[in-house]
């Protein structure tokens, strides 16, 4: 396990609710006082939590006939507030400033957006103030949702340039089966040379969560490519987070790869943001997953597909339709389908802001 001095902690709506799903203040206070102890030790800490719809069942009964979506976000809403006073009351109890961050996926589409929110966490931060990140349930529709909170911890541990992202959740982290099957045996270490995991995973999804285990599991593998290392462990052990700093705790650590850079660290989760797409031919292909830097230029391109401006985010196929990479336009799809096929053109897509997929 490697040394952390950024972290972005993910509390999982599992960790911070009961079996009857209410709040578990208890649990709660607990990861406080050891979040509190992180930052004493001179760590920054982004908290990325769930647990919002259960302040929200506890105090606000709902007709049973209530369409489900206006439920969670009736609770949502109303837990929100109650999720974070209970956080500024255990907090405030060892004179810890926090500050609160609502967010939706189309607050990372566009990257100037992108950067004010990341100037904005890394300000708090250099002040000693713990931002408490949570998704906008309230106003966001089903197709821009976060897959779960794992997702927005991901897209946040990228964003800050994170060294270790920490996914809490009721378990250990994955293991060989069913983690109640008692044959099965927790995987303490993910390589990045090691071969898939994920056919051990139960589908399951958790009881109060979006997200399972297999969400997780992607979210932790692209998060360690991009060279954050990654722990899966449960919240729900006493002196998780101590036996952490002390690098005593038995969980599911995945090895990071080399750092990427800031722009690919913002594209490698732009996968569902593109506005265009652009199908490339095989000496294309064959230039851009060489070892050699290189640019994807018009002369590669053979179709362009949707309207996108200078700096949309576009996604790159074969021939074949295969998705090679995401990458940002230097310019319009009206110039670049002006210059498309033809030599000596500006590059449509610049290295510095190219992520390819299973090449980096």
């Amino acid at each position: 396990m490697k040394e952390s001095k950024v972290i972005v902690i993910k509390i999982g709506s599992n960790v911070l609710t009961q079996a009857n799903g209410l709040p578990d203040l208890d649990r709660m206070s607990h990861l406080v006082s050891q979040i509190q102890e992180l930052i004493s030790a001179g760590k920054k800490v982004v908290l990325v939590s769930s647990g919002a719809v259960a302040f929200g069942r506890q105090t606000i009964a709902l007709p049973e006939k209530l369409n489900p979506v206006f439920k969670k976000q009736i609770w949502a809403s109303t837990g929100q507030i109650r999720l974070i006073n209970q956080y500024q009351d255990f907090f405030g109890k060892l004179n810890q400033p926090i500050a609160q961050i609502l967010v939706t996926k189309e607050d990372f589409r566009d990257r100037k957006h992108f950067l004010n929110m990341k100037n904005c966490l890394e300000a708090l931060l250099q002040q000693g103030i713990l931002p408490i990140v949570n998704e906008n349930d309230t106003v966001t529709i089903t197709e821009l949702m976060f897959t779960d909170n794992d997702e927005l911890a991901s897209l946040t541990a990228a964003m800050i340039n994170a060294d270790t992202l920490m996914l809490l959740t009721n378990v250990d982290g994955i293991f060989t089966g069913n983690p109640e099957n008692p044959d099965s045996e927790l995987i303490e270490k993910i390589a990045s040379s090691m071969p898939e995991v994920s056919n051990y995973i139960s589908a399951t999804k958790s009881s109060f969560g979006r997200g399972g285990m297999l969400t997780k599991y992607a979210m932790a593998k692209k998060s360690a490519d991009l060279g954050i290392q990654v722990l899966i462990a449960n919240g729900k052990k006493d002196g998780v987070l101590s036996e952490f700093a002390a690098k005593k705790l038995r969980c599911t650590w995945f090895e990071p790869k080399k750092v990427k850079q800031a722009p690919k660290k913002w594209l490698a989760h732009g996968a569902h943001y593109y506005k265009g797409e652009i199908t490339i031919n095989d000496g294309a292909k064959a230039s851009l997953t060489s070892s050699v830097i290189r640019s994807l230029l018009p002369i590669g391109i053979t179709q362009i597909e949707g309207e996108f401006t200078k700096g949309d985010i576009l996604l790159i196929r074969d021939e074949k339709g295969n998705k090679i990479g995401i990458g940002r336009a230097e310019y319009t799809s009206k110039l670049a389908l002006e210059r498309i096929g033809q030599k000596n053109q500006k590059a449509l897509i610049h290295y510095d802001y190219l992520y390819l997929f299973d090449h980096e």
